[in-house]
């Protein structure tokens, strides 16, 4: 089976980042903008995060742009930096410069929601909504390596003989409630991204517990989380509600990690109701 993962454009940002990006327009040109960022884990990239929801944002009138994080998908993978959320968020500004954004909507899974969040704290003027999926930085780090989901990641290092091919099969199986989700081609996907990674991302990565600060966030939120999730625990949802002063939460019983690939179609309108005030 061909494997295909596009390749899009690449932003040249300091310290030699070259940070990959999809971009997706519709038809007006003031469109505003977008931008999806993708969670962590072996083989992880924008595109088999959000494949299936910047359609919908396009026919909606916005411009969508996934980005692959440092260390993950196309973009540069250093060994020798420290990939703490700063470093994360410092790139993601670098990168709105670059494309000039000066707002945009933030679309975050697990990490990428952390990422979103930690942005938005410190650039509120910058961020116009957000849109967090089983979003990470709402506990501390031990709570998040006691799942199942993240012991299982952590069991074999990546690069190792025996993180094969079926490993990877099977760990993607736990960010679903059904693995009919988790396809060959998805799987394919995955392993030759994950053949470009290195360790140093999930042996240096430092996101701290943002809950102490998220009543400073001004902007909506729509929130997701499902209640099968084996790697963020769901009491996160109850963390964002009660913590944010204009947030929405959907919680769904038939859900695991990855609602806008489980549940596209309701991912999608639930989002453009979100933005288009409704």
């Amino acid at each position: 089976m061909a494997v295909t993962v596009p390749e899009g454009s690449y932003a040249h940002l300091s310290n030699g980042m070259d940070l990959h990006y999809l971009e997706f327009s519709p038809t007006n040109v003031d469109a505003p903008t977008a931008v999806f960022i993708h969670g962590s884990g072996p083989g992880a990239s924008g595109w088999s995060n959000f494949k299936q929801n910047t359609e919908a944002f396009c026919q909606a009138g916005y411009r969508a742009i996934i980005i692959d994080i440092p260390g993950y998908g196309y973009t540069s993978k250093p060994t020798d930096a420290i990939y703490s959320l700063d470093f994360f968020t410092q790139y993601l500004d670098e990168f709105m410069v670059h494309k000039g954004i000066n707002r945009a909507v933030l679309v975050g899974n697990s990490l990428g929601g952390a990422i979103a969040v930690g942005y938005a704290l410190e650039h509120p003027d910058k961020v116009s909504h957000l849109i967090l999926m089983a979003t990470g930085g709402v506990e501390e780090r031990e709570v998040y390596f006691a799942t199942q989901g993240i012991q299982a990641m952590v069991k074999y290092p990546m690069g190792s003989p025996e993180f094969t091919k079926e490993v990877l099969g099977e760990l993607l199986k736990l960010l679903v409630c059904d693995p009919k989700h988790i396809t060959e081609q998805l799987v394919n996907e995955r392993w030759k991204i994950l053949q470009m990674q290195n360790p140093q991302v999930l042996a240096s990565m430092q996101i701290p517990n943002l809950t102490d600060r998220l009543p400073e966030l001004s902007v909506p939120i729509l929130g997701f989380w499902g209640y099968q999730d084996k790697f963020c625990p769901i009491s996160g949802a109850h963390t964002i509600i009660s913590q944010c002063g204009d947030a929405r939460m959907n919680m769904l019983s038939q859900c695991g990690h990855w609602v806008m690939v489980e549940h596209s179609a309701y991912f999608n309108k639930q989002c453009i109701e979100f933005l288009h005030g409704n």
